[in-house]
C-alpha cells in the first residue's frame, strides 16, 4: 500500500485536496506567500506573513512545490482586514490577491517582493517604498477584460482557472464601468474589452475568434495626461489606474535627467504617445524623439495626438526588428515593455547603443530584475527606482528604473 499523497504508478507526491496547518513565510512574486510542510514549500495565497493557518493544496505537480489557498486563519496578522469582496477568497476571483491585507501593508508587500527580485536576479541590494497614488484602493480600474459564461453572462476568472464566474459587479473597477457590461447578453466563451475613459465614457468590444467587435461607446477613448488631452481607439493601450499616467511621466523625466536642447531620445514600446511628449518638449523642435510602437491603433493615435510637436518621429514596427534603422545616437533612451520585459537579447542591443542613460518601466518585478542584470553585463547600474501601487489590491506594481552608463 503506498503511503498516503503518493502516486505509486508515477512515484511523486500529490497533495492535491490535502488539509495542512502551516506557518506562513515571506511574501514571494506572484500574489501568495511561502510556507513550508513535510520538506516541501507551499505557496499560500489569501495568507499574511507571521500568520498560522489552515490550506487546502489546489495544485500539486509532484515536484518541490506545491500551491493551496488558506481557509482557515489559526493566527492572524494584525495587517489582516475584512475583503471588500465577496469574490476574493479562496475558490473566487483571481483578479486581487491583498483584499485581506491593509492597503499599507499591501505596499510593503509589494516592495518586499521587488527589493527581493533585485537581489536576486540582478544582486542589486535596494531598498524599496511603493508609492500610494490618489484615490485609494478601489475604483481605480478603468480597463477590464471579461470573461463570457457558456450561457452569455460576463463575468471574471477564477485564479488559475478557466471557469468564469459571473460577478455582478467588482469594486476595484472605476464605477459605472461595468453596469454597460452586465445589463446584456454576450457571445458564449468571448472575452470583453471594457474601458472608462476620463470622462466617463463606457467603451466596451467583444472579443471572439481573433475578431474584435466595439458594441457599446463610441470606441474613442478620452484620456488626460501629461498636460495634454488624448483621443486614442479604446483598445490602444493606456495606464489602468487613472493617476498611474502622470506617475510614470514624472518618473520617467526624472530618470532621463537633463536634456539638451537638440538631443537624441528613444522611446520604446511608446504606444500613443504619452512619454514621448513630454519628452519632445524638453528636446526641443530641433531634438529628436524616436517613437517605436507595433500596435497600430497606438501609432495611428501617436501620430495624431502629436502632430504638434515635430521632434517626434513614430516608428511602427517590433523593437528589436527596427532598432538597427533607428536615427541616433540616443542620449537617452526609454522603454516599456511588454511584461515579460525586454529580455537578454534586447537588453544586450540596449546596452551597446552608447546611451547615457536607459530608463525602464516595468509592471513585473523579476522580468526588471532581468533587465536591469542584462544591462549590467553592458556597463550600467541601476541608479535610481521608483515604484508605484498602480494596481491596489493585486500583486502588481509599476516601477520605473533609471540606468547610467558606468
Amino acid at each position: 500500500m503506498s503511503p498516503a499523497g503518493t502516486d505509486a504508478a508515477a512515484g511523486t507526491l500529490d497533495w492535491t485536496d490535502r488539509l495542512l496547518e502551516v506557518d506562513v513565510g515571506p511574501v514571494a512574486h506572484g500574489g501568495h506567500c511561502v510556507a513550508r510542510h513535510d520538506g516541501r514549500v507551499v505557496f499560500v495565497r489569501h495568507a499574511l506573513p507571521g500568520e498560522r493557518v489552515r490550506v487546502v493544496v489546489t495544485e500539486d505537480g509532484g515536484g518541490s512545490f506545491c500551491r493551496g489557498d488558506a481557509v482557515a486563519v489559526l493566527a492572524a496578522s494584525p495587517d489582516r482586514v475584512e475583503p471588500s469582496c465577496a469574490w476574493a477568497g479562496p475558490g473566487g476571483c483571481g483578479g486581487c490577491d491583498w483584499q485581506h491585507a491593509t492597503p499599507a501593508a499591501q505596499r510593503a508587500l509589494k516592495a518586499a517582493v521587488v527589493a527581493e527580485q533585485l537581489a536576486h536576479l540582478a544582486g542589486v541590494e535596494r531598498e524599496v517604498v511603493v508609492e500610494e497614488l490618489p484615490g485609494g484602493p478601489l475604483d481605480w480600474r478603468t480597463r477590464m477584460r471579461m470573461a463570457v459564461t457558456d450561457d452569455g453572462r460576463p463575468g471574471l476568472r477564477a485564479h488559475r482557472s478557466h471557469e468564469v464566474l459571473p460577478v455582478g459587479d467588482c469594486p476595484i473597477a472605476a464605477p459605472g464601468a461595468l453596469l454597460p457590461v452586465l445589463e446584456r447578453e454576450w457571445t458564449p466563451t468571448a472575452e470583453v474589452e471594457v474601458v472608462r475613459d476620463a470622462d466617463g465614457e463606457v467603451h466596451a468590444a467583444e472579443l471572439f475568434e481573433g475578431e474584435r467587435h466595439p458594441e457599446v461607446g463610441s470606441g474613442v477613448a478620452h484620456e488626460r495626461a501629461a498636460g495634454r488631452d488624448w483621443a486614442l481607439p479604446a483598445e490602444a493601450f493606456w495606464q489602468v489606474h487613472p493617476h498611474a499616467a502622470d506617475a510614470v511621466v514624472d518618473a520617467v523625466l526624472e530618470g532621463a535627467g537633463d536634456l539638451e536642447a537638440g538631443a537624441c531620445v528613444w522611446d520604446l514600446y511608446g504606444g500613443a504617445g504619452l512619454i514621448a511628449a513630454p519628452l519632445a518638449e524638453r528636446v526641443g523642435p530641433g531634438g529628436r524623439v524616436v517613437l517605436v510602437e507595433n500596435d497600430p491603433a497606438a501609432t495611428a493615435a501617436a501620430g495624431e495626438c502629436l502632430a504638434d510637436l515635430p521632434a517626434v518621429q513614430v516608428v511602427r514596427g517590433r523593437v528589436e526588428k527596427t532598432l538597427g534603422g533607428l536615427p541616433g545616437p540616443p542620449s537617452v533612451i526609454v522603454a516599456d515593455p511588454p511584461r515579460k520585459g525586454l529580455g537578454r537579447r534586447l537588453a544586450g542591443e540596449l546596452g551597446e547603443q552608447g546611451a547615457a542613460r536607459i530608463v525602464l518601466v516595468a509592471c513585473d518585478p523579476a522580468a526588471l530584475a532581468r533587465d536591469v542584470a542584462a544591462l549590467a553585463e553592458h556597463g550600467y547600474r541601476l541608479e535610481h527606482l521608483r515604484a508605484f501601487d498602480a494596481f491596489p489590491m493585486t500583486h502588481h506594481v509599476e516601477c520605473v528604473a533609471t540606468l547610467l552608463a558606468t
